[in-house]
């Protein structure tokens, strides 16, 4: 394993244009997000702040990029393909892990003509479920699946006794590496609305206390947070980003990405966290600020 790692996080792009094929596919919940959307989402959305995130990003070479869910508006078919484009251009499933997010799955439907085609970046095999580990570099990248189709006017998150049962044994198996925990919603509970919660975070917390690992990397609430669980041995840090595309008209929601720098420091982890935001007067992105902590990994 090399010494030097850096992986850059980014999440809720919402880089899609949700065009129905057919008006039955907004006779659902879809019709309610669309109409948001419309009237307002999409102003604070924009295709040039993530432009330049990604030209930023491209810049600063990473060795590994994750992308934390809500890559589109509505998860329609068309919004799909379009999501598909745009991993193609940030890189191969090789240098790029995706998870869903609960826009991604927005209504119950047809995995095959949505979420399929981004299937390389989750590192599954044909009709294997969720988690997927990819080991990379000296870390190992443990993707977890907390979107499942919610009623409307919620957009709450769940992962489930399998998932969490298989998260435990993943855990256990790659304890030699750096294990960072990638889901949409964050696990602790006062980080979101109730209606935006992750219904078992309980679950998680007590799994990620027994077992610990490194990072927990989350979105979902579209602004800058870090929160602290209890690990077996350390604090575990859990982060999340505002919008890869945010004008950021409120305060604290302007877009932002992080890289990470992982050196081995044994038997910890030393991870320096570079912070990267979007600069309104130029529209490029900057370094904000820079900060360390040891990971018991």
């Amino acid at each position: 394993m090399s010494d030097g790692f850096c992986l850059a996080h980014l999440t809720d792009p919402h880089l899609t244009r949700p065009f129905p094929d057919h008006w039955r596919q907004l006779a659902n919940k879809r019709l309610l997000g669309f109409l948001s959307w419309h009237l307002r989402r999409r102003h604070e959305h924009r295709p040039e702040v993530l432009a330049a995130l990604t030209a930023d990003l491209r810049r600063r070479r990473p060795d590994h990029t994750v992308v934390t869910g809500d890559l589109t508006q509505l998860g329609l078919p068309g919004e799909c393909e379009q999501a598909a484009a745009w991993l193609e251009e940030l890189g191969t499933p090789e240098n790029v892990s995706v998870i869903p997010g609960n826009h991604d799955r927005y209504v119950a439907e047809n995995w095959s003509v949505t979420l399929e085609k981004w299937r390389p970046y989750f590192h599954l095999a044909p009709g294997q479920p969720f988690p997927f580990v990819h080991p990379c570099g000296p870390l190992a990248l443990i993707g977890l699946d907390s979107a499942p189709p919610s009623p409307p006017l919620r957009a709450t998150g769940t992962l489930g006794k399998h998932q969490c049962r298989r998260l435990g044994e993943l855990l256990e198996r790659n304890s030699d590496r750096c294990r960072v925990v990638l889901l949409h919603h964050p696990p602790h509970r006062e980080a979101v609305a109730t209606r935006k919660r992750l219904t078992d975070s309980d679950r998680l917390v007590r799994l990620l206390a027994r077992h610990g690992c490194g990072l927990v990397l989350h979105g979902h609430s579209h602004r800058w947070q870090l929160h602290w669980l209890d690990g077996p041995r350390t604090p575990i840090p859990v982060i999340g980003v505002p919008s890869a595309s945010a004008r950021g008209k409120r305060r604290g929601y302007r877009a932002r990405y992080h890289l990470y720098h992982f050196r081995r420091r044994s038997p910890d982890w030393e991870v320096t966290v570079e912070i990267r935001g979007l600069e309104p007067d130029t529209g490029r992105f900057r370094l904000e600020g820079e900060w360390r902590v040891t990971v018991a990994g």
